[in-house]
């Protein structure tokens, strides 16, 4: 007699959405190709396991050699996370910051993503590189696979964006529609975040602040000097937090 095939319905679409994530928060992996890597397999291997709902178990046994993960915390959420913490590459801290979400509620469920200075790197005055300096939980549709997230250290978008806020940078947005919030290098500078104007052949970055001076970039150099445009502000309104 034949087997029966196991349903993929609703609750094992849930619990198979929630061990996929707490796999790609454990390896940071953020799209299909790393998590394709990182567990050493076709990502085509991973569309026949969603489709299936069911997560084969040599992954688990791969990510314990490879990262110490407990195949317990991985499955069903069931602590320690590590079994061999020396290998873990995130803190089990951050790991269990969030918990998921119900399957299909993106606006609920969380994500860790690393947040750099306006500064950067500064390895190199001509091109702007992150500098992580600390790590930021936002709404997981509050993501994008280019997203890079910054802390604003200066006032000259207040009162729009305060000293202090994140803001979340599209780097697959490049383009400059008039108005819109933009985050521009400026060389031995770091990042501005500007509203961008196109005027006779030339860029005109506007602050929010009227302190602030308008600044000027020709058109041939405002593609490299882009970073992306701002598609959100995480920021608090009350003086006092």
């Amino acid at each position: 007699m034949a087997k029966l095939k196991k349903k993929c319905d609703e609750r094992l679409e849930q619990w198979f959405e929630e061990a996929i994530e707490r796999i790609k928060k454990a390896t940071g992996a953020r799209t299909q190709v790393q998590l394709a890597d990182v567990l050493e397999v076709r990502q085509s291997s991973i569309s026949d396991a969603k489709r299936r709902c069911s997560v084969p178990s040599d992954w688990f046994l791969k990510l314990y050699r490879s990262h110490g993960l407990n195949p317990n915390w991985l499955s069903d959420g069931h602590e320690p996370v590590y079994l061999n913490a020396a290998k873990g590459h995130v803190s089990a801290e951050n790991l269990l910051r969030e918990t998921p979400a119900a399957y299909g509620r993106n606006h609920a469920r969380g994500r860790v993503v690393p947040v750099s200075s306006m500064a950067g790197a500064g390895t190199d005055p001509a091109t702007w590189q992150p500098m992580p300096v600390e790590d930021l939980t936002i709404p997981e549709s509050f993501f994008r696979p280019n997203l890079q997230v910054l802390r604003v250290d200066s006032a000259g978008m207040e009162p729009i964006v305060l000293r202090g806020a994140f803001v979340g940078v599209d780097q697959d947005q490049r383009q400059h529609p008039d108005g819109d919030l933009c985050a521009v290098h400026f060389p031995h500078q770091g990042l501005l975040i500007r509203r961008v104007y196109y005027q006779d052949g030339q860029f005109v970055l506007k602050a929010e602040d009227k302190a602030h001076a308008d600044l000027h970039v020709p058109a041939t150099e405002m593609a490299a000097r882009t970073i992306g445009r701002v598609i959100w502000v995480i920021q608090s309104l009350s003086p006092n937090a």
